[in-house]
């Protein structure tokens, strides 16, 4: 009886398989959490706002920032935000896989928010590039890839 040994894959497609798919439902996901902090932001400042005479209405300008420091904050310290790592993903360092910097992080952030303001063509990249790579990406050294099975939640 013999036995066929059949291909393994390579460790770098195990990593980018059905990356694309879950960036974007990871991306629903991260609105969907900015939405909300930010409604019960709003409703609070509201309050704060009637509370003070029309003072804590200034407080909605923190508002505009809450996108930028969740997606830094997240992808620079942890490596991935929340909706990515409900999906399995993680942002790493496109030279060594290491969990990215905080300026890295900045970097991606402002470079996410360049590809919404362009009406999302950059994000077009991800569709032609063999790693899934968006052009936030390409430009921040950055790469987002499925967390390997072997790592235990809560590990980087």
């Amino acid at each position: 009886m013999s036995q066929t040994i059949l291909p393994q894959p390579e460790a770098e497609w195990l990593l980018i398989r059905g990356v694309l798919a879950r960036r974007f439902f990871a991306m629903l996901v991260d609105m969907l959490l900015l939405g909300i902090v930010s409604l019960g932001l709003a409703i609070f400042i509201t309050l704060l706002g009637f509370l003070t005479l029309g003072v804590g209405f200034l407080a909605f300008g923190i508002l505009n920032w809450l996108p930028m420091l969740y997606f830094t904050l997240l992808v620079g310290n942890g490596g991935a935000t929340l909706g990515q790592m409900l999906f399995g993903l993680r942002v790493r360092q496109d030279e060594n896989l290491a969990t990215p910097s905080l300026a890295q992080g900045l970097v991606w952030s402002l470079l996410l928010w360049l590809s919404f303001a362009l009406a999302c063509v950059p994000f077009l990249l991800a569709l032609t590039n063999p790693r899934h790579r968006a052009m936030h990406d390409l430009l921040s050294g950055l790469v987002v890839v499925r967390r390997p099975k072997s790592c235990i939640d809560g590990a980087r």
